[in-house]
């Protein structure tokens, strides 16, 4: 795809050479709603908006879902620590939500089973209620079994959902160590229950962000441009590649910011302290012994300084995660030395015959949590529910300026259209359709029986081979027949550097999926750099491909290149060898 040529999603560029989708804007500056913040609730709150045909414009300073929420643990999950913060409205809603995402998006969540180890019997029985109680800190105690066994009680009583994931089961030591050999022998007994993975978080954002501008022209959207005041004109917002400037009038303007909430409204001009979000890392390793270890499930515990603790293999390594710390939002969040320490500690503690060392560390990440501020509460007490703060802006009579506080990805669909309905009644508007059961992207039509599959490939495999399309399906879901109708007649050549990407891939990715720089390539649109498949010579060869598309002239390109290292290293301990000649 040539850089003049356009889909639905990628707007032709303007002749000023400013992008067009800024264009659009800054030729039609007013919207009914203004959403700034691409996370995924601020993306699922426009697909809702717009699909009630709202005149709907989102924002974000960065790319698209590039903040907190590509930074998670990859889990859809109903919350059984939730149960003793007493918060079993958000359990209710978690796992219900947990459950549909299951069915509207099976391309990207799935079931998975999630085993807790446990090393005593009554452990945490006396302190839980006093938590429970007070949620201040306290000693932290590791739970034993007998609470834990009492919590997934409960837990499957509200995941009753015709059978969407199993129920819970009970192991004592024998059977524990048989199911997964290389356990501490320690181990007392084992806990087991389903949650669900998400394995693409960022790729199943973008799919609720082009549902969100099929619903029509109503729906507009830019990433990188920035919200940087607010006037009698409406919001300021900066484009981030060219420094212009522009105003957008807006009668409902949204802050969905995330952990940023708080620094977003200064810079709108209004001081809040809604915020009080807490630091999350997370180190991926290519370790073949410790994924055996594993058998396929996630191992999830609270440690005994209280911080929850998961090992979790996920495209063919192993994420352990993660840590739970105070962060100046100022400042970026990165995942330090001592914390890969702790997780070394926390894989000694569970599976203490398995070696790791930094050498095996392929990626890492860390963002922060949008919690609520919470003075001397316990981080980990912390309500992971949401709120909507109001107020009116002076500079504008009869502008409304809300603010989401809080929020986690699960329950993005239900938070999303609370959020909706509130912008709503504020343009004395009324639903008119509902998001519940609405299938997210590629998750419509797609097979989830042995026979769907084989009839999907069998007819979506004829030019391209049938175990490509089965990758690509995994992949995009039924938006991959997109990818492949794309490519009728042509070549799908493997990257020189990447067998498992194409070139005419990447193309498509870059032409259709809002791409702007480099590195949202090979951090969100692709796993590449997550799976540690980067290397020099593949940065390069996607540089190559993504300036043909953008129409990069040779120094930009490098320059694309030479941020997307700095970026990697600083933030991922990503460090690509120099090529000589």
């Amino acid at each position: 795809m040539s850089p003049q040529q356009t889909t639905p999603n990628q707007p032709r560029p303007h002749s000023s050479g400013e992008r067009a989708d800024v264009a659009a804007l800054r030729t039609r500056p007013q919207a009914s709603v203004l959403v700034i913040g691409a996370g995924i609730n601020g993306i699922a709150t426009f697909r809702d908006l717009a699909l009630q045909g709202v005149d709907v414009v989102l924002v974000e300073r960065g790319d698209f879902v590039s903040g907190a929420s590509s930074a998670s643990s990859h889990m859809i999950h109903g919350g059984i620590r939730y149960l003793e913060n007493g918060e079993f409205r958000l359990v209710k809603e978690s796992v219900t939500e947990r459950n549909a995402l299951i069915r509207i998006a099976p391309h990207y969540v799935k079931p998975l089973e999630t085993t807790v180890p446990i090393f005593s019997t009554f452990s945490g029985i006396l302190s839980a209620p006093l938590r429970f109680l007070t949620h201040k800190a306290g000693k932290p105690t590791e739970r034993g079994a007998a609470l834990i066994k009492t919590g997934l009680t409960i837990y499957d009583a509200f995941s009753r959902d015709g059978g969407s994931v199993p129920r819970h089961r009970f192991h004592g030591r024998s059977r524990s160590l048989a199911e997964l050999p290389a356990l501490n022998p320690g181990v007392k007994y084992t806990a087991t229950y389903y949650d669900a993975s998400m394995h693409d978080p960022e790729r199943l954002a973008l799919d609720v962000l082009f549902d969100g501008l099929a619903a029509g022209p109503h729906a507009r959207a830019a990433n990188y441009l920035e919200a940087v005041g607010m006037g009698e004109q409406g919001v300021r917002v900066r484009d981030t590649l060219t420094g212009a400037e522009f105003d957008l009038a807006a009668d409902v303007v949204v802050n969905t910011s995330g952990p940023w909430t708080d620094l977003t409204n200064e810079g709108l001009g209004r001081a809040t302290a809604f915020m009080g979000g807490t630091k999350g890392s997370h180190i991926v390793l290519d370790n073949d012994e410790l994924l055996a270890a594993t058998a396929g499930r996630e191992i999830f515990f609270e440690h005994e300084d209280g911080r929850i603790v998961l090992i979790y293999p996920l495209k063919g390594k192993v994420m352990v995660g993660t840590t739970d710390l105070e962060h100046d939002m100022r400042e970026p969040a990165v995942c330090t030395e001592a914390e890969v320490d702790y997780f070394f500690e926390l894989i000694a503690h569970v599976f203490p015959a398995v070696p790791v060392d930094r050498s095996q560390i392929v990626y890492r990440f860390s963002g922060v949590r949008p919690l609520p501020r919470h003075d001397d509460e316990a981080p980990g007490f912390v309500s992971r529910d949401y709120r909507i703060e109001r107020s009116d802006v002076a500079e504008r009579p009869g502008t409304t300026l809300l603010s989401l506080v809080g929020g986690k990805w699960t329950t993005f669909r239900a938070l999303a259209e609370h959020l909706s309905n509130e912008v709503l009644g504020l343009l004395g508007s009324a639903r008119t359709r509902s998001t519940v059961g609405r299938a997210i992207g590629g998750g419509a039509g797609y097979p989830t029986t042995d026979g769907a599959r084989r009839v999907w490939l069998a007819s979506h495999g004829d030019e391209i081979g049938r175990a490509r399309a089965e990758q690509l399906l995994e992949r995009y879901g039924t938006r991959a027949e997109a990818f492949i109708a794309s490519m009728e007649g042509e070549r799908d050549e493997p990257l020189e550097h990447h067998a498992g990407y194409s070139r005419g891939e990447i193309a498509w990715l870059v032409g259709t999926e809002r791409v702007v720089h480099l590195s949202d390539v090979v951090l969100r649109r692709t796993s590449i750099a997550f799976t540690g498949a980067l290397t020099a010579p593949l940065l390069d060869e996607l540089a190559a491909i993504a300036g043909t598309e953008l129409g990069w002239d040779a120094e930009r390109r490098s320059a694309e290149v030479a941020a997307t290292r700095e970026l990697l290293a600083s933030r991922h301990g990503v460090v690509l060898e120099q090529l000589v000649g």
